[in-house]
């Protein structure tokens, strides 16, 4: 029997991925099942997305560019000149399998063995696995129900951060709470990664999922912190079509950007 690494053994495995048996097997009984489990949109793929899949028209599907095709971050730019964004160029954009292989990128460029990310607590189960992958701590700073789960006193983050603090790592809107941070709370986080020179990652793959008149404010609306910021996107959540697995990793650190281009080119080098 062939010994699997010690690795796979602190790799947990998804809890939400866990309830799909139990889903499938009550509605083979007839039962009503309301997916909680797991960020799929209840909204429809647009037509003009499906169209294009259904008549497209290739010789050869040949391989793309590391940093994803050019057309594409070309549009990734236009998208985010519409938020504001307008310093941002397609040399700030690196196209990836889902958000989930940006975070991995992310981790992968600032983490060694050891190292530890502060996130605020709940947070999306499949935090645990990307870090342990890559044999990264997880820190926890709780939030409750009883403030709605807003951001946790930066005096509790203070409490957290140690030699071995890389990053914190924040959703906005969260996953699973929903909680929409305010530009007060971002802007605390934004001081307290410079005070100690690490970096925020913010997934923001749920930018369009907000109600009641609010607005998701981005870790990229504070300059001060283009050094100490990676952006996790989605286009497959945004627009509902999660299948195809296309995200992107954003920020303007040059280093940053280098960094995480070389885990892109190791995966699509031909």
């Amino acid at each position: 029997m062939p010994k699997t690494s010690v690795r796979a053994g602190r790799m947990p495995a998804s809890p939400i991925r866990k309830l799909v048996p139990y889903a499938i097997a009550a509605k083979a009984k007839g039962t009503k099942v309301y997916h909680l489990n797991i960020g799929q949109p209840d909204i429809e793929t647009p037509k003009t997305a499906l169209d294009a899949l259904k008549n497209i028209d290739l010789k050869v599907l040949e391989y793309a560019l590391s940093e994803g095709n050019l057309e594409y971050r070309k549009q990734l730019e236009k998208y985010y000149h519409s938020l504001g964004f307008t310093d941002l160029t397609t040399d700030n954009f690196i196209v990836t399998n889902g958000g989930s292989e940006a975070l991995n990128f992310a981790l992968s460029v600032l983490c060694d063995d050891g190292d530890e990310i502060i996130i605020p607590e709940p947070y999306y189960a499949n935090y645990n696995g990307f870090t342990n992958a890559i044999g990264v701590k997880v820190v926890a700073v709780p939030s409750t129900i009883d403030t709605g789960f807003a951001l946790p006193s930066i005096e509790e983050f203070e409490k957290k951060i140690t030699d071995k603090t890389r990053a914190i790592i924040v959703c906005n809107p969260g996953n699973p709470t929903g909680y929409l941070y305010t530009r007060e709370e971002l802007q605390k986080l934004a001081e307290i990664v410079l005070k100690h020179d690490i970096v925020i990652i913010s997934d923001e793959v749920y930018r369009e999922y907000v109600y009641d008149g609010e607005k998701q404010v981005s870790m990229l609306e504070f300059p001060e912190i283009a050094e100490h910021s990676i952006i996790i996107d989605s286009e497959s959540k945004r627009y509902s079509m999660c299948g195809v697995r296309i995200g992107c990793l954003v920020t303007r650190s040059k280093t940053l950007h280098d960094a995480a281009m070389k885990f892109a080119q190791a995966r699509l080098s031909p």
